[in-house]
């Protein structure tokens, strides 16, 4: 047997929600490089455009697709746009989410819903949208973007950690009812990792010092840095690919051992 074959995503058409930049491009782009068709979805056109524009260079012929991922309507509409255009989906990467850095008591309930709602429900109304052809195909991957915080709580990020908590959930609830179609639903929890939207936590002090979080993040991880968004490409391939068929309910955390870490003693 060819393992390297088990890899391949020839002829795949991934829907990679979220995927105009950070987190989602980098997956798009690493699953594009193991032969996937990417799509993609933006809410806006001039968030679109940009995508597309950056997708080019990189010699990535992706096909994007204006829809807001909290809507059940417009969700159900661009899959079946995927479907005329490109086929029916064949893996689902559920990328598209938001934090909010607030303490809980000066939450408002609406950013709290807000939250939920982009990093849970959405989840929940895409997968629900593909999962109809996978079933008939009797074939398909969705990977959840999960979270370090699926796992832990932090100051400040009451909403976001009950979602990517409920987020844990709904990955392996979805490979308990869908498994028997040879549906794998997997989950990937990302570490910190360094993107545009974290660049001003790791942004030296006028003394030339560390962000104080910065120093606590490094400090957490045994890796001793931050990751960056092209290390996510591997996990998402395999959990994407025929190689992880046996893989499901499963949530792969890429955190440079942070997870496993106690700390240093003082």
């Amino acid at each position: 047997m060819d393992i390297m074959k088990k890899f391949s995503l020839e002829g795949k058409v991934a829907l990679v929600t979220g995927a105009a930049y950070g987190i989602g491009f980098a997956i798009a782009e690493g699953l594009a490089g193991a032969g996937a068709r990417i799509v993609f979805n933006c809410r806006g056109q001039e968030h679109l455009e940009k995508a597309l524009a950056a997708y080019q260079e990189k010699g990535i012929e992706a096909k994007g697709y204006i829809c807001d991922v909290t809507k059940e309507d417009e969700v159900l509409q661009m899959v079946a746009d995927i479907k005329k255009d490109m086929g029916s989906v064949d893996i689902l990467v559920n990328n598209a989410g938001i934090i909010k850095r607030i303490p809980m008591i000066e939450m408002s309930v609406d950013e709290f819903r807000q939250v939920v709602d982009i990093d849970l429900n959405a989840a929940f109304i895409v997968s629900k949208a593909v999962l109809p052809d996978m079933i008939e195909k009797r074939s398909g991957k969705i990977i959840n973007i999960c979270s370090m915080m699926s796992e832990l709580g932090r100051e400040t990020v009451s909403a976001y950690a009950a979602a990517k908590g409920g987020l844990k959930m709904l990955t392996k609830n979805i490979a308990s009812e869908y498994g028997a179609y040879n549906i794998q639903c997997n989950g990937i929890g990302p570490g910190y990792i360094a993107t545009p939207q974290t660049a001003p936590l790791r942004e030296r002090q006028p003394d030339g010092s560390r962000h104080p979080f910065d120093s606590f993040i490094i400090a957490k991880t045994p890796a001793e840095r931050w990751g960056d968004p092209e290390d996510l490409m591997g996990a998402a391939v395999f959990l994407a690919s025929g190689a992880s068929d046996f893989v499901n309910g499963h949530i792969l955390y890429v955190d440079g051992g942070i997870l496993a870490y106690i700390g240093k003693q003082p």
